[in-house]
C-alpha cells in the first residue's frame, strides 16, 4: 500500500493545475469502471470457453459428445509454446536486471534535465527496446523511469510510469517477441489444423509464414518508425511542465537512493560455492550455443526464415548468460522473474481447447464467411485489427488470442485474397492498441512504482485515441501496396 505523506504548501493555482482534464477523468472513470465490474482475465478464459461450447452446439451443429472430444484433444496442443512465452518473460527480466543494464539505465538517467524531455525519452527507450524483447522492455524502461524520477525535479510521476509501458501499447508485437508472428514462423506453435488452413491445399508451404514475410517487411518497418515518432511526440505534449504534475514526493512514494551498483559478491568458501561464483561454466554455455547458432544459421537456406521462437529464447538467454557473468547471479534474476509467468501456465491450456473446438467443430468455416461477409480485400487488415483489439480487451494475451481467432481470420484472408503476413501484422497493430485500454500487463510494473491502473490509464487513454486511427490508416495504405498470398 503507498505510503501517504504530508502534501507540501501549494497556491490555488498549482491546486487547479493539477486537477485532471477532460480525458483524464474520463480515463480515471473508466478504470474505476473496470476495477470493480471486470474480474481476472483467467475467469475470461473461462467464460470464453463456455461461450465457445454453445456457439459450436447452435452453429457448427456439433453434439455435444463432438465438442467435448474437440476441447479434451486440444487441451495440451500448446505445451511447448506455452513454455516458450513463458521464457519470452523470464529472458527479459534477466537481461534487464543485469549489472551492465543498470550502468546504462544509470547513464541514461543523466540525459533529460526538463520534465517533458525526461517523460519524453522514457517513451522513445520503452517502445525501441519493445521491439527486441516485450518482457525486456517492461523491467528495463519502468527502472529507468523511477531513477529518472529522482533526478528531474518536477516531473510527473504518473507520466514516467506510463510513458515506460507504451512499447506493450504500441510496437511490441512488431517486433521480435511479437506472439503471433513467431507462432507462424515456428513449427510446432500451432496446432496441425491450423497450419492446413494457412498451407490452403500447398500454396503457403506447410503453413509458415516467416519473419521476411511479417515484421521485416519494409512496411512494417515504417510503422514502427511513425508510431515511434508519434507517441513520443504525444507523450511529450500530454506531460504537465515543472509545477504542474504530481511527482513522487506529492504522491507520498519514497523511490530511496537510486540504482545500486552491481554487488560484490564475497569469495567463495567451498568447491561447490566457488562454481556458483565462477564465469567459467557461464562461459562454457555461452561458446557452446554461439557456435551452435553460426551453424544454425549457416545452414539455412535463408536466415531471416530459420528465426523462430526457440532460435530467440537460446539468444536472449544466452545473453542473459553473458551479462550476468556467474550461476548466482543468473538463477537469482530467473527466480525473480518466475511469479510473472504464472498466468500464462495457467491460461493457455483452455486457449489451446477453445481453438480445438474451433477447428473440430468447424466453426471456424462460419466465422470466417462472417468476415468475408462484412470485408473487402482493402478493409480487411483494419477490420482484423479493430477485431483483435476490441477482443484483447477480454483475452489479454497475444500469443492466445491468435491460436483462437487464427483458424477463420487466416481462412477470410484467403477466400478474399489478401496478404497473409500482413493480415498477422494487422492482428498484431490490434492486440497492442488494446493494452492501453486494459489493465492486465500494466500491473507487473505498477508494483514497481506502487501506483494503480488507475494513476496511469489517463496518459496511455490519450495515446491509444491518436494511434487508433493512425493504425487504421497505415494498414489500409500499406495495405494496398502488397499481394496474394505472402
Amino acid at each position: 500500500m503507498r505510503r501517504v505523506s504530508p502534501e507540501p504548501l501549494v497556491s490555488p493555482d498549482a491546486v487547479e493545475a493539477a486537477r485532471p482534464g477532460l480525458i483524464a477523468r474520463a480515463a480515471l472513470s473508466l478504470t474505476d469502471w473496470t476495477e470493480r465490474w471486470l474480474p481476472d482475465a483467467f475467469i475470461f478464459a473461462l467464460l470464453a470457453t463456455v461461450f465457445v461450447v454453445a456457439a459450436a452446439l447452435v452453429g457448427a451443429d456439433a453434439s455435444i459428445l463432438q465438442v467435448v472430444d474437440a476441447w479434451g484433444s486440444g487441451f495440451w496442443e500448446l505445451i511447448p509454446f506455452t513454455l516458450q512465452m513463458a521464457l519470452i518473460i523470464i529472458t527479459g527480466h534477466v537481461l534487464a536486471t543485469s549489472p551492465p543494464m543498470r550502468r546504462v539505465i544509470h547513464a541514461l538517467a543523466g540525459w533529460p534535465a526538463t520534465p517533458r524531455s525526461a517523460v519524453a525519452l522514457v517513451t522513445f527507450f520503452a517502445l525501441a527496446s519493445s521491439w527486441i524483447n516485450w518482457g525486456f522492455s517492461l523491467v528495463f524502461s519502468a527502472v529507468l523511469a523511477i531513477e529518472i524520477a529522482r533526478r528531474v525535479e518536477g516531473v510527473d510521476y504518473r507520466a514516467l510510469a506510463a510513458a515506460s509501458f507504451l512499447g506493450l501499447g504500441s510496437i511490441w508485437a512488431q517486433g521480435l517477441s511479437g506472439s503471433a508472428a513467431l507462432q507462424m514462423a515456428t513449427p510446432g506453435a500451432l496446432q496441425p489444423q491450423i497450419r492446413d488452413i494457412v498451407a490452403h491445399g500447398g500454396l503457403v508451404p506447410g503453413g509458415l509464414i516467416s519473419f521476411r514475410h511479417t515484421i521485416f517487411m519494409w512496411q512494417s518497418f515504417a510503422s514502427v518508425i511513425i508510431e515511434v515518432l508519434v507517441v513520443t511526440t504525444v507523450m511529450w505534449l500530454a506531460t504537465p511542465p515543472r509545477g504542474r504534475g504530481r511527482t513522487a514526493r506529492s504522491l507520498g512514494i519514497d523511490l530511496g537512493a537510486g540504482v545500486p551498483a552491481p554487488e560484490c559478491e564475497a569469495g567463495p568458501r567451498t568447491p561447490g560455492a566457488w562454481l556458483e561464483h565462477s564465469s567459467l561454466l557461464m562461459w562454457f554455455i555461452v561458446a557452446l550455443g554461439a557456435v551452435y547458432l553460426v551453424r544454425y544459421f549457416a545452414a539455412a537456406a535463408e536466415p531471416l526464415n530459420a528465426i523462430n521462437l526457440n532460435i530467440l529464447n537460446l539468444f536472449f538467454l544466452l545473453l542473459g548468460f553473458l551479462l550476468h557473468r556467474t550461476p548466482a547471479r543468473l538463477m537469482r534474476a530467473v527466480q525473480e522473474a518466475t511469479p510473472a509467468i504464472w498466468g500464462v501456465i495457467l491460461q493457455f491450456p483452455f486457449y489451446a481447447g477453445i481453438a480445438g473446438i474451433i477447428t473440430a467443430t468447424h466453426l471456424n468455416d462460419r466465422l470466417a464467411a462472417l468476415f468475408v461477409s462484412v470485408s473487402t480485400a482493402t478493409s480487411f487488415p483494419a477490420i482484423v485489427a479493430l477485431y483483435s483489439a476490441v477482443l484483447g480487451v477480454f483475452v489479454p494475451s497475444g500469443g492466445s488470442k491468435w491460436v483462437i481467432i487464427a483458424p477463420y481470420v487466416m481462412e477470410a484472408s484467403h477466400t478474399l485474397k489478401v496478404h497473409l503476413g500482413w493480415v498477422v501484422s494487422a492482428y498484431d497493430l490490434g492486440e497492442a492498441l488494446a493494452n492501453l485500454v486494459q489493465p492486465f500487463w500494466m500491473l507487473p510494473i505498477l508494483g514497481l512504482f506502487r501506483l494503480g491502473a488507475r494513476d496511469v490509464m489517463g496518459y496511455t487513454i490519450v495515446v491509444f485515441i491518436v494511434l487508433t486511427p493512425l493504425v487504421l490508416i497505415l494498414l489500409t495504405v500499406f495495405g494496398l501496396t502488397l499481394g496474394y498470398p505472402v
